[in-house]
């Protein structure tokens, strides 16, 4: 998906924003005003990835166009483009969802670089932290499929299903969302890790993708540590012992197949193979506030953790049983 439309009543404007944007590998379509861009849209707008629409036109406006081409398709980024640039015709914009605000006249670069930061915060705003997106930003294949050597975390609470047998819904969602998902999901981002997903009551984080480092499994650890530290002060605070959370980490390091998974309904970045299989079952084997790693993770991280070995136990799918540690602390 790699079409992008130019909505303008100008033709020196759709001539000049095509050949800017041909580029960088877009497939340019244009249209002359609000109407004919609604109507590729409905017809054939499963190729359109991005939608930069003039403020002003006769008849349907810009706002308008794109407004409702986000009716028809959410996951379009939506940019306005408008020589008549007022705070509030950009907070107007803004508050109707659309995913960018570009001003004319404009300098080549910077709108090519403008596009491709409104496309990637469009698609990674809920799953990765500023830190990443800023790194991002300086390139545009980073969410394309490839291999990548990471350090997925997986954390789970333990006892959920009787915990959630004693609370009402009420109460449940209270304590999953404000003492639990919220605290964890900003120590991941704190960590430079990006949120993958929540499933059920278990929380995946990836570090090393889609922008890695030489510590990524250094911060997966700090951060399961983090985490662990962040439970314990939680629990402090309620009072009611049948209410406190107890969770099990794992985390493993190695290959996968990183990028965008999914059909036209639901899509999202993440990860894929036997990494993450592994770090999965080591959660599920995790007692109550263990840190559970593979022996790749204990490699690079022993000089800065105590590790205790543990013993290794049979995981469905791989060879041999691998090296298991448990991390005990700091050094």
């Amino acid at each position: 998906m790699n079409g992008l439309m130019v909505v303008d009543d100008e033709e020196g404007v759709r001539r000049s924003l095509k050949k800017v944007l041909q580029r960088d590998g877009y497939r340019i379509v244009l249209a002359e005003n609000g109407e004919e861009a609604l109507s590729i849209i409905r017809s054939d707008g499963r190729d359109i990835e991005t939608v930069i629409s003039d403020y002003r036109m006769p008849g349907i406006d810009g706002l308008e166009t794109l407004i409702e081409i986000g009716r028809l398709n959410a996951e379009i980024t939506r940019i306005i483009l408008t020589g008549y640039a007022t705070m509030a015709s950009a907070i107007e914009a803004v508050n109707e969802g659309i995913d960018g605000f570009l001003t004319k006249p404009f300098e080549n670069d910077e709108l090519r670089a403008k596009v491709r930061e409104y496309n990637i915060k469009k698609r990674l705003k809920q799953f990765v932290s500023e830190q990443v997106l800023a790194e991002l930003q300086r390139s545009g294949t980073a969410l394309l499929p490839r291999r990548l050597t990471v350090s997925v975390l997986f954390t789970d609470i333990r006892g959920f299903t009787s915990l959630s047998e004693r609370l009402n819904p009420s109460e449940l969602s209270d304590l999953l969302n404000c003492h639990y998902f919220s605290p964890l999901d900003n120590i991941i981002f704190r960590h430079n890790g990006t949120l993958d997903k929540h499933i059920g009551d278990s929380i995946m984080g990836i570090f090393g993708a889609p922008v890695g480092g030489v510590d990524d499994a250094s911060r997966a650890v700090q951060a399961a540590l983090a985490i662990r530290e962040e439970i314990a002060g939680i629990n402090e605070k309620i009072s009611d012992a049948e209410r406190r959370i107890a969770v099990g980490i794992g985390i493993a390091t190695g290959d996968v197949m990183a990028g965008i998974f999914g059909s036209p309904r639901k899509k999202e970045y993440t990860v894929l193979g036997a990494t993450v299989n592994l770090a999965s079952r080591l959660e599920n084997l995790a007692r109550a506030h263990q840190i559970l790693i593979c022996g790749e993770t204990a490699r690079i991280v022993e000089n800065l953790v105590n590790l205790e070995k543990v013993p290794s136990p049979v995981i469905r799918g791989l060879a041999k049983p691998p090296d298991v540690y448990s991390v005990l602390g700091k050094k």
